[in-house]
């Protein structure tokens, strides 16, 4: 690999967002390039990092500048050996690798069906689910919100919202299972080789999935998609509809997993947060955008550049990869005033936790919903609950999704 031209520009070879101390907290090192080395260069990931809430805001509204092609490629290349087992996985960009025009007239088709309407019809679907999710946690003495809530939560719901069956929820998760990994982490090669065999098996699920509601549609978010297909084939092709299928199905759930996880370990971790939404209920949609804000679930994301460019003050070359750094943007102190306290009264202001431009979340009014459909129903039924003392938090070894893989609680009575 010829070395970059990083003339003029920070280079940090002691940042290696795999160190541990890293997992365990970023913030600290966040801030650090944030307030020093805004734009820096990190050999060990071939990156440019991006801290500051202006720049990756100018970034995200760019997306001639700044392309989207690199947003799900692994980090590291593939070993022969994964690259033999996905010989068969015929995956294309359709959402967010996907830079306009074909990003335009997809995310047309896709927004449409993911409607004000489609979400109004899941609500109260969301509603039972937590609810039954949360009574039966609340019936162990001690229990993970990881295992008992928070991942089956937004799983059933986004698979609920696709048609999936509901008997294959768990045949999905363990096909799920460390694909994070593989885009975003350092695998081994026997892990890249594992991940690569689940991945084909799950993309051949879905392909088959969106062929059998072609034959047979449904009142679900695949078959809106094939409506929009059989009124115009040639926009919106069945190919393309099994790419957004299998993409969402993933991103619909690991993202709301790791909010979710977050939301509730910051608002335990400090008593006062937790009596002040149980006291008023009316923080609570704040309290979600405080978590967004605070402790945000996608941590970074990335982007190429497509012509030499300034970002800011420093130079880049086209071809650069850049890892914008949404948790530092988060902390910001020019765009968020007193940015390291979590204030559940905090005058509204734009966040970056969902991106922007045409690439926003298009999962936003759901993770939304799900969250605070969760804090209404647990806050009342829960007023007691408290993070198990002394539990070590762990988090999944990649650049980009952030959440302890679990999270112990219990009430302080029966």
């Amino acid at each position: 690999m010829t070395a970059p031209d990083t003339r003029g520009c920070p280079v940090r070879a002691d940042v290696d967002p795999f160190d541990p101390a890293y997992l365990a907290d970023p913030y600290p090192l966040l801030a650090e390039l944030r307030e020093h080395e805004p734009v820096t260069y990190l050999p060990v990931l071939d990156m440019w990092a991006v801290t500051r809430h202006a720049d990756i805001d100018a970034v995200f509204r760019d997306p001639a500048t700044f392309s989207a092609s690199i947003a799900q490629d692994p980090i590291f290349p593939p070993a022969p050996e994964a690259r033999e087992v996905l010989a068969g996985f015929r995956a294309a960009p359709t959402m967010s690798n996907c830079d306009p025009p074909k990003h335009t007239r997809i995310r047309r088709h896709t927004a449409r069906a993911f409607s004000a309407r489609r979400i109004a019809v899941v609500e109260p679907a969301i509603r039972a689910k937590a609810g039954e999710l949360i009574g039966a946690m609340l019936r162990e003495p001690e229990a993970d919100v990881v295992e008992s809530l928070t991942f089956p939560l937004p799983a059933s719901m986004i698979f609920t919202l696709i048609g999936f069956p509901p008997g294959d929820t768990e045949m999905l998760r363990g096909w799920c299972g460390n694909r994070t990994a593989f885009s975003w982490g350092r695998p081994t090669v026997e892990e890249q080789t594992g991940i690569a065999r689940n991945m084909v098996r799950y993309w051949r699920y879905c392909e088959d999935f969106v062929h059998a509601r072609l034959a047979d549609p449904a009142d679900d978010y695949t078959s809106d998609l094939l409506r929009a297909h059989l009124a115009d084939p040639e926009d919106l092709t069945v190919d393309e509809i099994v790419n957004v299928v299998y993409g969402l199905s993933f991103a619909g759930h690991e993202t709301t997993t790791n909010l979710t996880t977050n939301g509730l370990r910051r608002l335990l971790e400090d008593r006062s947060r937790w009596e002040a939404l149980c006291a008023d209920p009316a923080l609570i949609p704040a309290a979600v955008e405080e978590v967004l804000r605070y402790d945000t679930s996608v941590i970074a994301w990335r982007r190429r550049t497509t012509c030499p460019v300034s970002v800011g003050g420093v130079d880049l070359p086209e071809g650069a990869r850049l890892l914008l750094l949404l948790g530092a943007a988060g902390r910001d102190p020019r765009a968020h005033p007193d940015p390291d306290t979590f204030d559940l009264r905090r005058e509204p202001r734009p966040h970056l936790a969902f991106g922007k431009g045409v690439h926003f979340c298009l999962g936003a009014p759901l993770a939304r919903s799900e969250f605070r459909i969760l804090l209404e129903l647990l806050t009342a039924a829960a007023p007691d609950l408290g993070l198990v003392a002394g539990q070590e938090l762990t988090f999944s070894p990649n650049v980009s999704f952030r959440g302890p893989r679990r999270l112990l609680v219990r009430r302080s009575r029966g």
